[in-house]
């Protein structure tokens, strides 16, 4: 469980291939870079029951946080929030704090000339209502507060899925919260390219490196056909030490390189360390 993360993203138009799902892609590598390790990802449509399952299901994995993307908006498929709380067998309900910072933003609108009057209809308010218990999180760019809940071993995290709010509400509320977890784990990366060596051919020497160094991970990444192979070979790994991480990384790469000449492939000395 510990440092573990799942991404949920919810909507019909990345089921569809509508939209491209940035936001999974965005997730998974700030949460990485910030020491946590995403262990799954998973896509549900803007159904009731289909967020009631995945939760469900997620929850009982234990991880120590699950983060959704998408449905909090004001609109009929808007449906995360409302399947949450279903999932959790917990009330829909609104929530001071959250209906205070829906209305704030209208007031802000008005006052800009966006809208006539500050009304709360129907759609508007919906979109302060919370599962019973949980928190609202600022939307420093949208209208629609995000959300925070515990559940027993696991945080849920409930995002918007404009990619714009959802980047900064993770920058504003969550990252400061990743790190804290991680505390001095971080992440490190780093990639070599090889010419000349069929993927089959390396395949057995990435084992050899991996069980030599069972603290790197090794994925090779084909850039061409096979008639002009070109590898990206990508390390990683993580640490509590800068010094560390770093030295486990070269010690995995170096031996990588001198494995592929004996075997008559080409290295490029590029490497992309992070």
């Amino acid at each position: 469980m510990e440092r573990n993360v799942e991404i949920i993203c919810i909507g019909n138009e990345l089921l569809i291939g509508k939209v491209l799902n940035t936001n999974a892609h965005w997730l998974a590598k700030r949460t990485t870079s910030l020491g946590m390790i995403v262990k799954r990802m998973t896509v549900a449509g803007d159904d009731i029951s289909e967020i009631v399952s995945v939760v469900r299901e997620a929850l009982q994995r234990k991880p120590q946080f699950i983060i959704t993307t998408g449905g909090l908006g004001p609109t009929f498929d808007d449906k995360t929030l409302k399947g949450i709380a279903k999932a959790l067998g917990r009330e829909w309900e609104i929530d001071e704090k959250a209906l205070e910072m829906v209305r704030q933003k209208y007031e802000t609108f008005a006052k800009e000339g966006r809208i006539e009057k500050v009304e709360l209809t129907p759609p508007r308010l919906k979109m302060a209502k919370l599962p019973k218990g949980a928190k609202p999180l600022p939307n420093p760019v949208g209208t629609a507060p995000a959300m925070i809940a515990s559940i027993k071993e696991t945080v849920l995290i409930a995002l918007p899925g404009v990619p714009s709010e959802m980047e900064a509400i993770f920058k504003g509320s969550i990252a400061q919260l990743f790190r804290k977890v991680a505390g001095k784990t971080m992440f490190y990366e780093t990639s070599i390219y090889a010419d000349g060596i069929m993927e089959s051919r390396i395949a057995p020497l990435i084992d050899q490196v991996m069980h030599d160094n069972p603290h790197v991970y090794i994925k090779s990444h084909p850039h061409r056909e096979e008639r002009k192979p070109h590898l990206e070979l990508h390390f990683s790994t993580t640490a509590e030490a800068a010094k560390i991480g770093r030295s486990c990384i070269s010690k995995a790469t170096s031996q990588l390189e001198e494995l592929i000449r004996k075997n008559d492939g080409k290295v490029k000395a590029v490497r992309k360390e992070k």
